[in-house]
């Protein structure tokens, strides 16, 4: 975050020394302002098409501090954020430093740090801190207003160790395991609508998981892919109004949506989610009109790596309206994800201002860490 600040600083300096040297008539006063400077397209004018696309990369690391790997992908690859598990996660003091040397070796701009705590089973750092409760404890209260209090511990908590992004809230509906509000569409709205409030209230980042919904699916994506049969209809009447109310609700630069690896045969009946523009594009996108980071689930699940090799499922994610491409365990995958979008922009399968188009859209949720 300092060096984002260095680096605004500057370049606002420098646009100033432009604007005073040029013209006759450069008086600073109500008639003649200095012109609104769009920070993004200062920065996204800095960036070579590497670091770009290395900003739409979220990766997993190993070990429980900076190594040579990690160097590697930070400085060669440009990755614009991390993921943590508990592979990584010993004491407070051990996360704070390596929280610290990661964001100190992301020379232009801060790297988003992730992890997953939704609350129950789905939790890091339990040695460390106590789990909150599982998000269908909270919904069986009846008290949405819960879902707000535990997600504003939970992000004063990890602000602590230089964590700024949260994999949750889970706003499927019904999901056949404790990770769901409820199974009632509006009255999980509510509750992810109070836990997003809780978030924004502490100026923290989180995730609406797994878009359109995963509640009605049978298969674990960690293992194999799964097909949600039923209609448009359906889908809108049970799935979607949690992601519809936040997207209405609260400010879009602020918060991301994860795509799961479902397929749904009444949007797109030969991709799944993750790679499907019918899905990403025509409805998050243009007719929901999701103007944020839409990020992408694990691609290492067996719901897509099964079928793909991740060179082409990168360069699908992205071509389907992903921003950003999460690749959580191997160093040589996520290198292919990032070298396969490289080779189809430098092919003209996908153009630079497509790529531009994401990288905005991160610079201007990065941006809220200097707020």
């Amino acid at each position: 975050m300092i060096l984002l600040k260095k680096f605004l600083l500057l370049m606002s300096i420098l646009l100033t020394v432009i604007i005073c040297g040029c013209g006759k008539d450069k008086t600073l006063s109500a008639e003649n302002p200095v012109p609104e400077v769009d920070k993004v397209e200062e920065i996204l004018q800095t960036m070579t098409l590497e670091e770009k696309i290395g900003q739409m990369m979220l990766i997993g690391v190993h070990g429980l501090e900076v190594d040579a790997d990690i160097n590697f992908m930070l400085q060669e690859y440009s990755v614009g954020g991390i993921i943590f598990f508990d592979r990584n996660l010993e004491s407070v003091a051990q996360v704070k430093k390596f929280t610290a040397d990661l964001q100190s070796l992301s020379a232009k701009i801060p790297l988003f740090i992730a992890l997953d705590e939704e609350g129950g089973r789905v939790v890091r750092m339990k040695n460390i801190l106590p789990p909150p409760p599982s998000q269908e404890i909270i919904g069986s209260s009846g008290d949405s207003s819960l879902a707000k209090i535990h997600a504003v511990q939970i992000a004063k908590n990890l602000r602590n160790f230089g964590i700024n992004l949260n994999f949750a809230p889970v706003a499927d509906v019904g999901s056949n395991d404790t990770r769901s509000f409820g199974n009632d569409a509006n009255i999980v709205a509510k509750f992810v609508s109070q836990a997003a409030q809780g978030y924004e209230s502490e100026k923290f980042f989180y995730t609406l998981k797994h878009f359109p919904g995963i509640g009605k699916s049978k298969i674990d994506p960690h293992s194999d892919i799964s097909t949600i049969a039923v209609s448009r209809e359906i889908l809108d009447a049970e799935d979607l109004p949690p992601f519809k109310k936040i997207i209405a609700e609260q400010d879009n630069s602020k918060f991301m949506i994860m795509v799961g690896h479902l397929k749904y045969s009444a949007l797109d009946a030969e991709n799944p989610a993750s790679i499907s523009p019918n899905i990403m594009t025509k409805l998050l996108r243009d007719e929901l009109n999701f103007q944020g980071v839409i990020i992408t689930d694990d691609l290492e699940m067996g719901a897509t790596a099964k079928y793909n090799t991740f060179d082409a499922l990168g360069v699908q994610a992205v071509k389907a309206g992903a921003d950003i491409i999460l690749v959580c365990h191997d160093y040589e995958h996520q290198k292919s994800a990032c070298d396969g979008i490289l080779n189809a922009v430098k092919s003209g399968e996908i153009s630079e201002s497509r790529i531009d188009d994401s990288v905005r859209r991160i610079l201007r949720m990065k941006l809220h860490l200097q707020d």
